[in-house]
């Protein structure tokens, strides 16, 4: 699967993308009419620590699937979109099989 990645503002080093890739294609194992998907990664100016923001946009036949998660790291709010998104395809795919 094609996994556009896109840090606004700043460089993402090769290691979290790389991170960012695994978790992302894992989700091909839940549903294979994945055609890509585009993740953003921002640093929120506020002072809190939890200001790393990373938006999944899924891209499926008919609708996307997005998910947008901030937390104190890029790596923790991957795994919750990533997570966010697999429950989203679970979904998605009972909705299927049901018509």
């Amino acid at each position: 699967m094609n996994v556009q990645i896109n840090a606004v503002k700043f460089k993402a080093d090769k290691k979290l993308e790389d991170f960012i890739q695994n978790k992302v294609n894992k989700l091909t194992q839940f549903y294979d009419g994945v055609i890509g998907s585009e993740v953003t990664l921002k640093v929120d100016a506020s002072e809190k620590p939890e200001n790393k923001i990373t938006e999944i946009r899924l891209k499926i036949p008919g609708n996307d699937l997005f998910a947008k998660k901030q937390t104190d790291s890029f790596e923790e709010s991957t795994d919750i979109a990533v997570e966010a998104l697999r429950r989203q395809l679970k979904k998605h795919k009972e909705k299927i099989r049901g018509k």
